[in-house]
């Protein structure tokens, strides 16, 4: 049903789009001292990526070294407009979840003995042929290595390198490829280049000489790790962002709106109350709908989509003089909190949805059934009205920092929408939020919690990290990193045509889907994860065979937060890896209840989804689970005792869980 919807949307952004003049760019930043592309990888520009190649040093920054890219080497759309590097600029590093690309014309990953998805462990082989080295700690990095399995021209196949958990924020990296082989067996010749490079010092006045020096630290760092100069065919490194660079924008503008709100609850007006008899409604007994009154750190009053934050000449976001941003929200209370008080929770909506979603039937029964008060607001930027932003973005990127600036903006309305659900003079204490007699329908004293789906978890745990008030979440059939998820979302397939025609080579569009990580990072999970559960807890559900949230992508962020893996997980020979699930501690269901984060998976009997980066599609992969956990009554009596308690209680006995599947 919801890509009926998304590709309904999609027709109508695409012709709205067409009628759009043509976007205005800002104008760059004053050249930069960047150079041109590497000379390791001639023939396409960026590549190998990420790639220090491609910053410079910069004192200021956490980590010592700052993004340089230039208009000339961004890959431009179809249409001929340069990139505007500027957002990628502000960086002082690379994304945390970064696919490594690099092209090596020939290559065959299996008979190379690449690790695939299915064997993780064996990249930390000692003769394995891709290594990952952290070069801050002397460590090896797990990863999974594949072939684009979209690319249709075999010498324009991109080998990419996923980190099986997200690289360490503001850590340096050495990437070292040996022993790649074609189909036949075959050494693949060193590209000249590289041999150059890594051979005997070179001329002063030598072309390479640049290269050489700039490589020469990773080299000995790998050569440290017993990784030698023989056989290698291709090294290079890169730097992770720092923490303070991937969350310093959202992480500003809260600080700053809370400051403003001091001990005030935020303002808040109700536009509407609908009350129940119980044959219209037997779960809730009311809905209730509004606004909340926000600080506007978005470029244009107001804050429409398109817009982007307000900085200051530093590049620090600021409030738009004046400026507020009105967010709509939509609240269910069930029939049990006239009895007794509910507990107050956010709910995070699905893909480029609505606030609306909180009055599906799955968040209905979990009010119903728990005792809680669901009230949601949009996340603007990737919610219905950005569809024609995020189609135009795809097509011309400098466009694309909308969508995750006012994602941030979008964050920053739930957690005021947040406060005001347990301030003492917020909603709690509005006739709309009381029964008749004055007696309060939130229960306040314990706090906020929050509930979300799908995007609603994709985007929810940066939300939970950011939340002053939010101690637990629970991300449903969810994931981090969309550079990782779109190639193996079927969600993607209508927008996947929007960026064929933008960028028709299969490899560059790698490069394009890495380079909106950069700065998507902002606005999503994946930048917060390593440091989410510091001070939070998380109960991710899982659907086994999910055909909008890739599986593989669920597991790197389990990995990354130190999730707890409820076992058993899956019936005995169900998973196709050699150790199913890799690197996730577990947590066997006889020694629940847990006091932490954990990940529970949910099994409705799907077929196994692709181990390419490619969707489920098809007859193939049968029914798509992607609503199944939400629908089950034991995943919300899980997620409800989570939420209250914080613990993750067993529902399953000693048995994987189950799911029935839903239409």
């Amino acid at each position: 049903m919801r890509q009926r919807m998304l590709h309904g949307l999609l027709a109508a952004a695409l012709g709205a789009a067409a009628l759009l003049a043509p976007p205005a760019h800002a104008a760059p930043a004053a050249p930069s001292p960047a150079r041109g592309c590497d000379p390791l990888a001639p023939e396409e520009c960026l590549l190998p990526f990420p790639n220090d190649w491609y910053t410079r040093p910069d004192p200021r920054t956490d980590t010592g070294r700052r993004v340089a890219f230039d208009t000339a080497v961004l890959p431009r759309p179809v249409t001929g407009l340069p990139v505007d590097p500027t957002a990628w600029n502000r960086s002082d590093g690379f994304s945390p979840g970064s696919t490594l690309i690099a092209q090596v014309p020939g290559l065959d990953t299996e008979t190379t003995g690449a690790a695939p998805l299915t064997d993780i462990g064996r990249s930390l082989d000692r003769d394995a042929p891709v290594v990952l080295l952290d070069t801050t700690t002397g460590t090896r990095w797990p990863y999974w290595a594949e072939p684009d399995s979209n690319a249709t021209d075999p010498a324009r196949r991109a080998l990419l390198i996923h980190p099986a958990r997200n690289f360490l924020d503001g850590h340096h990296y050495a990437v070292a490829l040996r022993g790649l082989k074609d189909g036949a067996g075959r050494l693949l010749p060193v590209p000249g280049a590289f041999a150059s490079v890594a051979g005997k010092r070179l001329p002063a006045h030598h072309p390479l000489r640049a290269r050489q020096d700039a490589l020469a630290p990773a080299l000995r760092a790998l050569r440290g790790a017993g990784v030698s100069g023989e056989g290698l065919q291709l090294a290079w490194d890169f730097t992770v962002a720092s923490t303070r660079s991937l969350t310093g924008d959202l992480f500003t503008i809260r600080d700053d709106a809370f400051r403003r709100l001091g001990d005030r609850s935020p303002g808040f007006a109700v536009t509407g109350v609908t009350d129940f008899t119980e044959a219209q409604d037997a779960r809730i007994g009311r809905e209730v709908t509004g606004r909340i009154t926000v600080p506007g750190y978005l470029s244009l009053p107001g804050g429409p989509p398109g817009s982007v934050l307000n900085r200051d000449g530093s590049g620090v976001p600021r409030r738009l003089p004046l400026s507020t941003q009105t967010a709509g929200f939509r609240c269910e209370i069930p029939r049990s909190a006239f009895r007794t008080p509910s507990r107050p929770s956010l709910y995070g909506h699905g893909l480029l949805g609505s606030r609306n979603e909180v009055g599906a039937g799955n968040v209905k029964d979990m009010a119903a059934e728990h005792g809680f008060t669901f009230c949601a607001t949009d996340w603007i930027g990737m919610a219905k009205d950005d569809i024609p932003v995020v189609v135009a973005a795809l097509a011309d990127p400098s466009l694309f920092p909308a969508v995750p600036e006012r994602s941030e903006q979008g964050m920053l309305n739930a957690l005021f929408l947040g406060r005001a659900l347990i301030h003492p003079r917020g909603l709690s204490a509005d006739p709309a939020f009381r029964t008749a007699d004055g007696r309060p329908l939130l229960d306040v004293r314990h706090g906020l919690a929050y509930d979300g789906n799908s995007q609603g978890g994709i985007l929810g745990g940066a939300l939970v990290a950011a939340s002053p008030d939010i101690r637990r979440g629970v991300l449903g059939v969810t994931a981090m990193n969309y550079g990782l998820l779109l190639n193996r979302s079927a969600d993607f397939a209508p927008f996947q045509q929007v960026l064929d025609v933008a960028y028709p080579d299969k490899l560059r569009q790698q490069l394009v889907l890495q380079l909106f990580q950069m700065v998507w990072d902002r606005g999503e999970t994946n930048a917060y994860a390593n440091h989410l559960t510091d001070r939070h807890q998380v109960l991710m559900h899982i659907a086994y065979g999910d055909h909008q949230v890739a599986n593989a992508a669920a597991d790197v962020e389990a990995r990354t937060i130190g999730a707890r893996l409820v076992s058993p997980a899956l019936a005995p020979g169900r998973s196709p890896d050699t150790v199913p699930y890799w690197g996730i501690p577990r947590i066997d269901a006889d020694r629940l209840p847990h006091r932490g984060s954990a990940m529970t998976v949910w099994d409705s009997g799907t077929p196994t989804p692709p181990l390419t980066n490619t969707p489920p599609t098809g007859p193939a992969y049968g029914h798509d689970p992607h609503e199944d956990p939400r629908n089950s009554p034991a995943a919300r009596q899980q997620k409800a005792t989570f939420l209250t308690t914080g613990r993750v209680i067993n529902v399953c006995g000693t048995t994987p869980c189950t799911a029935t599947p839903t239409s």
